[in-house]
């Protein structure tokens, strides 16, 4: 959706549809979805943008968030829960999140930020979402932007957190058998099969000169991740 493509006073109406919200006060949504280029357009100060309502929703978001963790894991560690948290509220995260709502297409920014790719850029997207929240937030109370995180956000903890531990496997390994054995883990192929457009990838991962374990995949990186992840379990480490 260009930004042409809808007047400001239909997108407030295209928002409640979309999220199937009723709001009271509509300005807010209007000035959540405001990118700073904007303000070149119809010449307003800077803090008409969305900035100040992204602050509030920041700290909204961390809230249930962190709220949600200590409900869902009432056996974890402070460390633990701040390392999920981190996660679930990460930038990244964020955009694809918004990305997955088309919150995109809702965001009202000036025609060089159009052609650079602003609509789709990762921190548009996040702030954004940050800024909806805030909007919510002050509009209709912490219950109903809890449910509107939750429906959008923690829905979708499972699929996150596995996609997210699993590019971190590696990470935890070189954490520990750095701190443990004061070196790095050693990743070498041991075999390598198939045609070029269907490889398949032995690597096996060495602690200390030592085997540790081995994984497979269609790519060295994959087969690493694999092998990674095999030592991580064994150690129990997750």
């Amino acid at each position: 959706m260009e930004q042409n493509n809808f007047r400001v006073d239909n997108l407030v109406q295209i928002f409640e549809q979309k999220f199937h919200l009723s709001l009271n006060d509509p300005s807010l949504v209007i000035t959540a979805l405001k990118h700073r280029s904007y303000l070149n357009v119809t010449n307003e100060e800077r803090v008409a943008s969305n900035e100040r309502l992204e602050f509030l929703g920041d700290a909204v978001l961390d809230l249930v968030t962190t709220h949600y963790l200590y409900q869902k894991f009432p056996k974890r560690t402070e460390g633990q829960l701040s390392k999920i948290k981190s996660i679930l509220v990460s930038k990244p995260v964020l955009a694809e999140t918004a990305e997955q709502i088309s919150l995109g297409e809702l965001i009202l920014i000036n025609k060089g930020e159009e052609k650079s790719g602003g609509r789709h850029r990762q921190s548009n997207l996040a702030n954004t979402f940050e800024a909806v929240i805030g909007a919510i937030y002050l509009d209709r109370g912490l219950e109903t932007v809890g449910q509107f995180i939750h429906e959008h956000l923690l829905s979708r903890f499972k699929t996150i957190m596995q996609r997210e531990l699993y590019k971190n496997y590696k990470s935890i390994l070189l954490e520990y058998v750095q701190a443990e054995h004061n070196s790095l883990p050693e990743y070498r192929v041991i075999n390598e099969s198939g045609p070029d457009h269907d490889k398949q990838f032995i690597v096996a991962v060495y602690i200390s000169g030592k085997k540790a374990g081995e994984g497979r995949g269609k790519s060295k990186k994959k087969a690493e991740q694999e092998a990674a992840k095999v030592v991580v379990k064994a150690l129990k480490l997750e």
